[in-house]
């Protein structure tokens, strides 16, 4: 019986280089990503607004009743699922650079990647990091103001005009970096990998802890350059996520290929 991989068989496989970069370099990744978005602007448009869409269904769910003080958890915490957001993309980017027809019909191509149940692997991982922080404001919510919210007007007046409501935004804006910091750590380099080359989901998410460790005040400097262009795009109704999703999508992949020393990597057939 064939066994589905999704984690290494063998732990002690081998390291997968890692390089260290530049802010030369992340320059030149958000450059390349703006690029590809505009050389395929209308298709990426029309699928990146799907991610809007998801963000409209969750403010519309959260604003109901006592659903009220996720609304902004789940807001910020869209960022957290970004990556998987990205896939396609990532699928994009390295269609292109194998010279291959990347236009938007390739789109969910992704699903047929060698890799792909490792992908959902680290897909559910990410899944469960965003569970996580949901019930981790939940949990603060209830701790510093433990009042149901009768109203949003209620609401906004108990989170701002209360010291129980500033220590809310205080402490959870920390946890919230913590948990974005924890999604970088693991996706920035295991995502594009497995959609590039026949990996585990454990050596994918190895490389990218590594990678990470070996540029820490970059990858900082990266975190705080998606968080700001996802706040951005999330302002207008998360309408302005349909062009930051696809050029960070397409700039992450950009970036792991300089993380990675890609030399030995796995390769399969393209197409």
């Amino acid at each position: 019986m064939a066994v589905t991989r999704t984690f290494d068989a063998q732990p002690a496989a081998p390291e997968i280089a890692v390089r260290t970069i530049s802010t030369a370099d992340l320059r030149a990744v958000l450059s390349e990503g703006y690029r590809d978005f505009l050389e395929k602007r209308g298709d990426l448009i029309v699928v990146g607004l799907i991610y809007p869409i998801i963000g409209f269904v969750a403010a519309a769910v959260s604003l109901g009743g006592q659903l009220i003080p996720l609304f902004f958890p789940i807001a910020a915490g869209i960022g957290l699922l970004g990556p998987v957001a990205a896939l396609g993309f990532y699928e994009l980017a390295r269609r292109r650079e194998a010279g291959l027809d990347s236009s938007w019909r390739h789109f969910l191509d992704v699903t047929k990647r060698p890799g792909w149940d490792s992908i959902m692997a680290v897909a559910g991982i990410l899944l469960l990091i965003f569970s996580a922080w949901l019930l981790s404001a939940w949990i603060l919510y209830a701790l510093f103001i433990d009042a149901p919210p009768q109203s949003v007007s209620y609401f906004v007046e108990r989170l701002l005009v209360t010291q129980g409501g500033w220590r809310l935004i205080a402490i959870g804006n920390l946890v919230g970096i913590a948990f974005a910091a924890l999604v970088l750590t693991l996706s920035v380099v295991s995502l594009p990998m497995l959609v590039d080359c026949d990996v585990g989901a454990r050596t994918a998410i190895a490389t990218s802890i590594r990678a990470v460790k070996a540029n820490k005040g970059l990858m900082f400097l990266w975190g705080v350059i998606v968080a700001v262009l996802l706040v951005l795009g999330s302002i207008p109704a998360f309408v302005g996520l349909a062009f930051v999703l696809p050029w960070l999508g397409y700039a992450t992949w950009h970036l792991y290929t300089r993380l990675v020393d890609r030399t030995d990597l796995p390769r399969h057939a393209a197409g």
